[in-house]
């Protein structure tokens, strides 16, 4: 049942949850102190300590709910009244209620967890505050942890330590880049920390649960011994597990053993770096992921500091929601996922796997391979800090990485290896979102291939994935979308928007539609900020055949540079030219309706960026257009012969030339508006 909004507020309801009990020690915590802790932890603050947030308008803020799988934010904090709501899954509540539901607490436990945040010391009702008092589970081993990672850092600078030491050195890391990544050593005993932790008052059953020790036939036993170890922090920067190394020959367990499964560690949903690497992801809208602890040290040190990694298990879709919600990934031109993969054969297919996972993101995803096989760790060492960020700016887009892999299978010197080739990559080609795009990829693909018959290739593309599209109707036949009503793998791959399943046409939830949709709305609401150069589009900028409508409402009005400011006369204006018998009015569609829905659908920018954003809204639409137009000379250059027919061809291509750098400008307008 979802939570109301009072749901935190103490009451006569939560007067067992407001019990603080371990041991047969118990005491409710004060009702002065839950209100110091609730005024103490600004909801925004704590909120955003897990999603990015931006202004929604009207003292709310926006993001991707961490509640529920959503493509669009739904999720909005209100700081003025300390209150959250999610319009998606009708989660909501106060700051104690987001802690409690992001970390599955208890009541007393999200108190407690508060003020340990704030810096509050809480006093216990029914004998008063006993100091050392034993709290919740999840406080004791966060706290746990937090003296384990201490103990590891101060034996790192120890003798025993040389060989940990010397590991860091090699690869190029010095001693306070160790300290700022918390870097420590385990001592080659079996009961070091165990000793340590047990004499600051931690039992062995939390030791054991906590997965810092295991059970030995005398009591616990360290998990790690002789081992550099990193210690694994939740986004929130609290340390909940370790990652060590393996120093020692006479170790025979593995290069790498990571904090088992516990109450505060799941492996499937924890990055390495992502407390140190959040704040950049947000401002960037990048994320790079890398493979190992040392490689997130190289790349923030070189500065790239979006960096990180997963923790002993392969990256997949719950490390998907988390960066999911600090890029606030909702529109397809804003922001990069960038995988880093070693150029070997096992590395290519890691980035395919990657690709599954592509389908789960809306922004683009780049693959980062470095030809020699060196990681970015390996590559700072012998090149510097500029090759790694080299190797970052010189990302491939992913899908352009995945068919060229997939062709590497086949034979392309024969007729039956390359329509073999073809067959096999068209289920990619197929699934690519952008409409601009996925014709780019085909005319790639018809190169590539060396068919010289573009139209050959894409009405393959359309039979392979017609035939993956009917496998989706047929009863037992496996549906290709992604979440969040993504266009399926195997949907029709034409020059025009996705087409929906079980229909013709363009895709509205197709993201360059929406990007159509949302200059369109800027055009209704906010004629000034697109002005003449929105006007001189083409009809056929816009797929939607509702979009081109609007668009000849829009122009049957004036144009925007006739609407000025925009407001209530100009929407009248639009409104009259999709009555019957005007300009703008096109049988069957119900074009008032959709400019009243622009006129009052919230533009998806703050007031004090709609300049920019407008201008980034149409910069990307006008490349959208130019890529078509680039991905048209193309096909015509792939099929003139450059010796029998010069003229020709010199003309396209200087066509080419000047249409590729038409797209590049407006690629950095639309970035840097």
């Amino acid at each position: 049942m979802s939570a109301c909004p009072d749901e935190g507020r103490p009451g006569l309801s939560e007067a067992g949850t407001r019990l603080a009990s371990v041991a047969g020690r118990s005491g409710r915590i004060s009702d002065e102190d839950i209100a110091l802790v609730r005024e103490r932890s600004p909801i925004a603050d704590v909120v955003g300590e897990h999603i990015q947030l931006r202004n929604a308008g009207g003292g709310n803020l926006k993001g991707l709910c961490p509640f529920h799988d959503e493509k669009s934010p739904s999720f909005n904090v209100t700081p003025a009244r300390g209150y959250y709501y999610c319009f998606g899954c009708a989660e909501g509540g106060d700051v104690i209620t987001f802690v409690r539901k992001i970390d599955n607490l208890t009541f007393a436990e999200a108190v407690e967890r508060l003020a340990q945040r704030a810096g509050i010391q809480l006093r216990y009702e029914q004998g008063g505050y006993v100091p050392g008092r034993e709290q919740g589970e999840r406080v004791r081993l966060i706290e746990a942890h937090r003296a384990a990672a201490e103990f590891y850092a101060e034996r790192l600078s120890g003798p025993e330590a040389g060989p940990g030491r010397r590991f860091l050195s090699e690869r190029g890391f010095e001693r306070a880049d160790a300290e700022h990544f918390g870097v420590g050593y385990a001592p080659n005993e079996w009961e070091a920390l165990s000793r340590h932790l047990m004499g600051r008052g931690f039992t062995s059953q939390e030791l054991i649960k906590g997965g810092l020790a295991r059970e030995g036939r005398r009591g616990p036993v360290d998990r790690f011994r002789g081992r550099l170890v990193w210690p694994i922090r939740d986004i929130t920067g609290d340390v909940i597990g370790f990652g060590a190394r393996k120093l020692l020959d006479s170790d025979d367990g593995p290069k790498y053993l990571n904090t088992p499964e516990s109450p505060i560690y799941h492996k499937s949903s924890v990055l390495y770096g992502v407390d140190l690497a959040k704040r950049e992801i947000a401002r960037r809208s990048q994320a790079v992921i890398v493979e190992g602890y040392t490689d997130v040290m190289a790349c923030h040190l070189a500065g790239v500091p979006t960096a990180v990694a997963t923790c002993g298990t392969s990256f997949g879709e719950e490390h998907i929601k988390v960066l999911r919600r600090l890029l606030l990934d909702q529109a397809e031109f804003r922001g990069e996922v960038i995988f880093t993969f070693d150029g070997d054969s096992a590395g290519q297919k890691a980035a395919l796997r990657a690709f599954q996972d592509e389908q789960k993101f809306v922004t683009q995803t780049f693959v980062a391979v470095q030809p020699d096989g060196l990681d970015p760790c390996d590559l700072r060492v012998k090149q510097g800090d500029a090759a790694v960020r080299d190797l970052i700016a010189g990302r491939e887009p992913l899908f352009a990485f995945a068919v060229r892999s997939v062709l590497s299978r086949y034979d392309l010197d024969t007729n039956e290896g390359r329509l073999a080739a073809l067959d096999a990559a068209a289920p990619i080609v197929a699934s690519i979102k952008d409409p601009g795009l996925r014709k780019a990829y085909m005319v790639d693909l018809d190169r590539w291939l060396g068919f010289m018959d573009e139209g050959f290739v894409i009405r393959r593309v359309q039979q392979t994935a017609g035939r993956a599209q009917e496998g989706a109707r047929t009863p037992g036949g496996r549906a290709q979308n992604g979440q969040g009503g993504r266009a399926a793998a195997g949907q029709q791959a034409g020059a025009g928007p996705a087409a929906r399943p079980g229909a013709a046409g363009p895709d509205p939830m197709d993201p360059a539609v929406r990007l159509e949709a949302e200059a369109l709305k800027l055009a209704v609401q906010r004629p000034a900020l697109l002005g003449p150069e929105f006007d001189a589009l083409e009809p056929d900028t816009f797929t939607l055949p509702e979009h081109v409508a609007l668009f000849g409402v829009v122009a049957a009005a004036g144009g925007t540079a006739a609407g000025g400011p925009g407001g209530r006369e100009w929407v009248d204006r639009l409104l009259e030219q999709t009555e019957p018998g005007a300009a703008g009015a096109v049988p069957g569609l119900d074009l008032r309706s959709l400019v009243t829905r622009f006129a009052v659908e919230a533009v998806r920018a703050d007031v004090n960026v709609e300049e920019r954003y407008g201008a980034a809204v149409l910069a990307k639409i006008q490349e959208i257009s130019v890529g078509r137009a680039v991905a048209r000379v193309k096909s015509r250059l792939q099929r003139l012969n450059p010796v029998d027919e010069q003229q020709e061809y010199n003309r396209l291509f200087g066509e080419l030339v000047a249409l590729e750098q038409q797209r590049r400008v407006l690629r950095e307008r639309a970035s840097g508006a």
